[in-house]
């Protein structure tokens, strides 16, 4: 059903914009008459193309943001409770149209509640809306649609979505203040190079006096990076793009992230964060009902590594097979001991679900100390490393200008 875009004037002379769904104009024009809505403009709002995105080397799918995923998150938690106070989820998503934090979310939505009015269940309608849903938003809400339960599931998949939000915020927050400390350091250091060098040279130079080793090591780049910042500029363009390009390839991504595991401190972080993924994003898709194996694959597009990746489709091949889970992790090599050790006694126990809980609350709070840890190295390291920068600047315009007064 088309959806279209008005302008109206209600009872109290006010304007008022918004959107509604109608067969044709007549009709939407009828339906916000009786809503006592003058009509002043009114046209068929045209959908707008996705955004291509590249990546990890899949084209044309647009994924959710931090921003989206919240409001998903408060959207679902609203939806669980309508569902609980026995409303229809037709009837539901009505009342979600009506309060939808945005334009784009109310149109997702409106074209969702048509698609179910229509029979199509909602683990289906959701994914025409890539932007805003996942695979694992979809197969956990057909979950609940099969086994009856949809208002818990939607309940635990809001829980989820937050959860999965303040995992990402500890890590990027840790990371504000280095950032921000190197963005200003290199700043701070292309203005030295580029208006403060040439000038006390210049003095120097004009006074005939041959320039000390460091002191020429300085001018020369400052005097490259005068004249050709463009070029520098450039360049240095070219190589984030052909790094891009690298590791969004196959071998190259791989090489990436097997590296990044590898680097002290920061890997060791990334692998927790991953496993507290990994555990809560199995953990729920096994509650709410989907399958082991459907839940393997869509716990194996949640983790951003692809070392994890391939490790977790080797389980999904064995778990095929008719092995447990357990064996083929501890056989990978890519998941900690601990993990597969309590993955097992899970398994063995029936209550792997539980187990997993547990695993992600472990590793949830050894992120927080590895971010404190991964903080408490790079902010030092920084301030080191811009000091000595600057230090050896400074030393090298002051030692001609020492050489001057001596003379």
């Amino acid at each position: 059903m088309p959806i279209f875009e008005y302008k109206a004037i209600d009872g109290d002379n006010k304007q008022k914009r918004g959107i509604i769904d109608a067969d044709t104009t007549r009709d939407a024009r009828l339906k916000l008459k009786r809503e006592q809505l003058f009509v002043t403009d009114i046209r068929e709002a045209k959908a707008k193309k996705a955004r291509t995105v590249r990546i990890r080397g899949v084209t044309g799918v647009e994924f959710p943001n931090k921003q989206r995923t919240e409001q998903i998150a408060a959207v679902t938690r609203q939806m669980a409770s309508l569902l609980q106070a026995g409303i229809p989820l037709a009837e539901g998503l009505r009342m979600i149209i009506e309060q939808a934090p945005d334009k784009k979310i109310e149109s997702a939505f409106r074209d969702i509640r048509e698609k179910v009015t229509q029979g199509m269940p909602l683990g289906d309608a959701v994914l025409h809306h890539p932007a805003y849903f996942t695979d694992l938003y979809s197969n956990m809400v057909k979950a609940g649609e099969s086994s009856g339960a949809l208002d818990k599931v939607l309940l635990r998949l809001a829980g989820f979505l937050q959860a999965q939000t303040r995992l990402k915020n500890k890590v990027g927050a840790a990371l504000i203040y280095p950032t921000i400390m190197m963005i200003v350091g290199a700043i701070v250091v292309a203005v030295l190079m580029t208006f403060v060098v040439p000038r006390v040279t210049q003095l120097i130079r004009g006074r005939g006096q041959e320039l000390p080793l460091p002191t020429q090591v300085l001018v020369a780049c400052s005097d490259f990076l005068v004249s050709y910042w463009l070029l520098v500029l450039v360049g240095a363009l070219l190589l984030v793009i052909a790094f891009q390009l690298f590791i969004h390839g196959d071998r190259g991504g791989l090489i990436w992230d097997r590296f990044k595991l590898r680097v002290p401190v920061f890997g060791d972080l990334m692998r927790k964060q991953s496993m507290a993924r990994f555990s809560i994003t199995l953990a729920t898709l096994l509650r709410s009902g989907v399958p082991a194996l459907q839940a393997i694959q869509v716990t194996k597009s949640v983790l951003d590594n692809r070392v994890l990746q391939n490790a977790l489709q080797s389980v999904q091949d064995r778990v095929l097979e008719g092995t447990d889970i357990a064996t083929p992790m501890k056989m990978s090599g890519a998941f900690p001991p601990t993990v597969s050790y309590m993955v097992g006694v899970g398994e063995q126990a029936g209550n792997l679900e539980e187990m997993l809980e547990r695993i992600a609350a472990t590793y949830d709070e050894e992120v927080d100390l590895a971010t404190q840890k991964l903080t408490s190295v790079i902010e030092p390291l920084i301030i080191v490393l811009l000091a000595v920068i600057v230090a050896g600047i400074v030393v090298s315009i002051v030692m001609p200008l020492l050489q001057l007064q001596r003379a």
